[in-house]
């Protein structure tokens, strides 16, 4: 079956917890910052060498919605979509799948909204999505399907 997202995996280890032993919520925004660093890198490279020139990925808006906890040494699969594709934006959904023995239960969902812009640091203005950026989303185009159950 070929899967419609891009996946990172990650063990949640001991410094990702609070006291009470279950995941502290930044980390679930860290993780969506992290699997889409790891999609450039591994699926844009060439979007990477225009981040290293001029290209800035800003930060809109995030936010997650939790459904279950989650510990140290849990394995997750973090799954990221393209839900809107614009002019100069786009926007991203992650799933938090906890992946236990063969069985998987959806832990959270996130989004994200992306601004490219472009300009130094004093006059940086919106820019269009390169192209090498949405050839490379193509096939991870949300397709509003819900996961064990749960409404998209």
């Amino acid at each position: 079956m070929v899967e419609d997202y891009f996946e990172y995996r990650h063990t949640v280890g001991f410094e990702e917890t609070n006291l009470v032993g279950n995941v502290y919520y930044v980390n679930y925004l860290r993780w969506q910052g992290r699997c889409r660093e790891m999609f450039l890198y591994q699926k844009a490279p060439d979007v990477l060498a225009e981040v290293r020139d001029d290209l800035k990925l800003f930060t809109l808006k995030v936010d997650c919605e939790f459904f279950a906890e989650i510990t140290a040494f849990d394995e997750l699969s973090i799954r990221m979509r393209l839900s809107e594709l614009g002019q100069t934006q786009l926007e991203f959904t992650f799933d938090y799948v906890k992946v236990t023995g063969g069985s998987e239960t959806l832990v959270a969902r996130g989004r994200q909204r992306i601004a490219c812009m472009r300009g130094p640091n004093t006059d940086t203005v919106p820019s269009r999505v390169p192209e090498a950026l949405a050839r490379a989303l193509e096939p991870y185009v949300s397709q509003g399907r819900a996961l064990a159950g749960r409404a998209a």
